[in-house]
């Protein structure tokens, strides 16, 4: 049976993988078995972050070493997906998700599934559009079916990377005769964080293919995944997906469970998101427990309405400061002071995924009994 193990990283700067690269010399990781890696890098989380694509071209380089392949292969068959911005208390780090082969016998009934996959390249003129949301939709149902779950309920975590569109590539379509969504890179990342939503939202039954349309994205916040967690950047040109969840069909000891979070000071959800996995929080988790905890990734969103829990907040008025750099940072705080970890991936722009204002969380730990 499949197995999955997840490896939580620390870096030393944004190219530094020799984590990584020890436990694969010594053996502790296959270098064919890496799957996918989401992690945090310490850049700005904008358009003009390299820190992700500088993380990224490491990554490949170093598994084309180890696996003798070339990395412009490797690139379009491992999604590595990096959010910029360690605000806070957030350590840089990268959780590596491997899929080995195991003929141990199951210690539970059901066990964390993953599965990726990738969609075509997704041209300029269909960012943030329908083309775009139903791209997404069929790369999701490919990662579930690659991953063997059958269920959509046993989906609780979905990562998508999804491409936006620059200047160059806005003046390349128009050349073309073609029209893109908006020229703006920002907003482009922004509807392409959207569309990825929506396309959760479709592959997983949460909408129907007439309950939207392009007008919908970023206007009809009553659509969401609260199990979407879609980032942006100029470094892919196609949808990245991982999909993870529980299945019986693998074996394993960990599990994942996922919460949405109604706001930026939603403690509670984290609390239960806990339990869940059998982690209490009495405020803080264990050091015991901690240790349970492979990954944690949370989505996060500052209101639009300029107001949590009826009192107004400033993050949509700064000018030195962006919203989302704000947000990241309120958020990793209030999860790390329960976890007890700041190695939390926390990603902004959660637009669709979770109420507004809110997000989700979802973690990953081993399982209670499992040996």
């Amino acid at each position: 049976m499949r197995t999955a193990r997840v490896f939580r990283l620390s870096m030393a700067h944004p190219g530094d993988l020799s984590e990584l690269d020890d436990l694969i010399v010594r053996g502790t990781i296959k270098a064919a078995d890496v799957a996918a890696i989401i992690g945090k890098t310490e850049g700005n989380g904008g358009v003009n972050d390299f820190t992700r694509g500088y993380f990224t071209q490491t990554l490949m380089a170093l598994l084309s070493k180890h696996l003798g392949r070339p990395a412009a292969e490797l690139i379009r068959e491992i999604p590595c997906v990096l959010s910029g911005g360690t605000e806070g208390v957030m350590s840089p780090h990268y959780s590596v998700f491997c899929v080995g082969e195991s003929e141990a016998a199951k210690h539970h009934p059901s066990a964390l599934a993953i599965g990726t996959a990738f969609s075509a390249p997704v041209a300029a003129e269909e960012v943030g559009r329908r083309a775009h949301v139903e791209s997404v939709a069929a790369t999701v149902r490919a990662a579930m079916s690659d991953a063997g779950i059958e269920r959509i309920e046993d989906v609780h975590f979905v990562q998508v990377k999804c491409p936006c569109v620059t200047v160059a590539r806005a003046a390349a379509a128009i050349a073309a005769g073609k029209t893109p969504l908006t020229s703006d890179p920002n907003k482009s990342m922004a509807f392409a964080r959207a569309a990825g939503a929506f396309g959760v939202a479709l592959a997983l039954s949460e909408i129907r293919p007439d309950d939207f349309t392009d007008a919908s994205l970023l206007a009809d916040f009553s659509i969401q995944s609260p199990r979407a967690s879609i980032s942006s950047g100029v470094e892919v040109e196609s949808n990245e997906v991982v999909v993870l969840g529980n299945s019986p069909n693998w074996a394993g000891n960990l599990r994942i469970a996922h919460r949405p979070m109604s706001d930026a000071l939603d403690i509670g959800a984290v609390v239960d998101v806990l339990a869940d996995l059998g982690i209490a929080a009495s405020p803080q988790v264990s050091a015991a427990d901690s240790a349970r905890i492979a990954s944690v990734l949370v989505k996060c969103e500052p209101d639009r309405r300029g107001r949590i829990r009826g009192h107004r907040h400033t993050m949509l008025d700064d000018t030195d400061i962006n919203a989302q750099r704000h947000i990241r940072g309120a958020v990793a705080g209030l999860v790390a002071g329960v976890i007890g970890d700041g190695r939390i991936f926390v990603s902004g722009g959660a637009e669709h995924q979770g109420p507004d204002g809110g997000g989700l969380i979802a973690v990953i730990a081993s399982q209670e009994g499992a040996g």
